[in-house]
């Protein structure tokens, strides 16, 4: 003890083990803010590529997945439908897909990778409600020549086999394509460019 009653030797103790229980503290309370910047894995899996097994697809059939919180779908088209394309061109508003939001490497007439299957963004370009899938053809009490496609209820626009939109609905645009590619012959990842590109 020194001359004025003071323990230095005790004082730096405390100073210190104040000092390491303050540093700890500002850890815990750090943790939590910092783990706030780091997307949950929910967040993460909204965004994340999604593999799509297509092996047990039927011609006609549509298998629907959720890709960054929109539904997307994947019709796996027969011979028939893939010939009914060009014979409503002319009732399209934009055949070609020239002002549709779609990757450059997609096809403009079946709007697709391999023409079989047609990969799209389910809501209408419209108000985002999601079309029916209706692909029988023949007269339809929204259409007396129908030749097979999507049908939006809500404000009745309506799309052909590859998601083209018709002249003279609400809709102002062909349905979306996202990025896709093939992995192999039966899974196909949405989200993810030829190539890997993300």
């Amino acid at each position: 003890m020194s001359a004025d009653g003071v323990n230095k030797e005790r004082r730096r103790f405390l100073i210190a083990t104040t000092s390491a229980m303050g540093a700890v503290g500002v850890g815990f309370a750090a943790v939590p803010f910092i783990k706030s910047w780091v997307p949950s894995a929910r967040a993460q899996a909204v965004g994340a590529p999604v593999e799509v097994n297509v092996s047990k697809l039927k011609p006609g059939q549509l298998l629907k997945v959720q890709w960054r919180g929109q539904t997307v779908g994947v019709l796996r088209r027969s011979e028939d439908m893939l010939n009914e394309l060009p014979q409503v061109t002319p009732e399209l508003r934009d055949p070609q897909s020239t002002d549709a939001e779609q990757p450059k490497y997609i096809d403009t007439e079946a709007r697709a990778l391999r023409p079989e299957y047609l990969v799209i963004n389910m809501h209408c370009t419209h108000l985002g409600c999601i079309p029916q899938l209706i692909p029988q053809v023949g007269p339809q009490p929204f259409d007396e020549n129908w030749k097979g496609g999507f049908y939006c209820p809500c404000h009745k626009s309506k799309f052909d086999l590859a998601g083209r939109v018709y002249k003279g609905v609400p809709a102002p645009s062909n349905l979306r394509i996202p990025p896709y590619t093939f992995l192999d012959d039966f899974t196909l990842v949405i989200g993810v460019n030829p190539g890997g590109m993300v």
